[in-house]
């Protein structure tokens, strides 16, 4: 099996080296391509219309200079692995949880969504951490779960056209209660705003709180709560078959006619 590892935080991120663990545990044929600095928040986007610069950083290891994970994995799926692409992309392990609609803006989750797109299995992964307390990451669930994980998934996946984001809890391993397959929570309303800065016309954007209500079958309630490591898996087809059949019956009346 051939593995390619991204991340979103850079490619000398202590994550990336519990990634390469992991894939050290289940294959001898491992490639890095991650971004050069931290692109956390970078969503899906690709580098378009400029010149990006791909850097040897040693065997097998690369970085792209000013590049998004889904610009890495392109890197690496059509160029450095284009004579035998990887059969699976593992992102991460990203320092901080990725949960619930926050996902939609994760280059942690883009790198494995482009994976999947790519034709490989994407698995994205995550070390949650407890910021009521502290900043710091305890990476003890990851290093210790983390190859069992990638077996379990890849030993029930099948044929789905999905890719997979998965959160470690915060808790010794020990207390971990097991691993549970979740959907992610939809929030009542964006967990981001606008928040001014102390710079008089600039402004940030930030997450304040979790918004309410959250499903305690949902991951952010099971992560958090049940100390159970979440997977969630994220269909690549987003049509909304539903709301397709309704709008089956649009019609067009011709310009000028009621």
């Amino acid at each position: 099996m051939r593995i390619l590892i991204t991340n979103d935080d850079g490619v000398d991120a202590p994550g990336i080296a519990i990634m390469a663990d992991i894939a050290a545990a289940l294959s001898d044929d491992v490639w890095i391509v991650a971004p050069d600095g931290n692109q956390s928040g970078a969503g899906h986007r690709f580098t378009l219309g400029r010149e990006l610069v791909l850097e040897n950083r040693g065997p097998r290891r690369f970085a792209v200079v000013g590049g998004s994970p889904a610009d890495c994995v392109v890197a690496g799926m059509t160029h450095v692995l284009a004579d035998h692409p990887a059969d699976l992309v593992l992102s991460g392990i990203n320092a901080g949880q990725n949960l619930g609609d926050i996902v939609h803006c994760s280059g942690t989750a883009a790198g494995a969504r482009e994976g999947a797109l790519q034709g490989a299995v994407g698995i994205a992964m995550s070390q949650a951490i407890d910021y009521e307390r502290s900043h710091a990451v305890d990476w003890s669930n990851s290093i210790r779960f983390g190859t069992d994980v990638v077996q379990a998934i890849l030993a029930a996946k099948g044929r789905d056209d999905v890719f997979y984001n998965v959160n470690f809890p915060v808790c010794s391993p020990r207390e971990v209660a097991g691993i549970a397959a979740v959907p992610h929570q939809r929030f009542s309303r964006s967990a981001f705003r606008y928040y001014p800065s102390d710079r008089d016309g600039e402004f940030f954007v930030a997450i304040p709180e979790t918004p309410m209500p959250l499903d305690p079958n949902a991951d952010f309630e099971v992560l958090r709560r049940r100390n159970t490591i979440t997977v969630t898996p994220f269909a690549l087809q987003q049509t909304e078959k539903v709301a397709l059949e309704r709008l089956a019956k649009l019609s067009l009346s011709p310009s000028g006619q009621s």
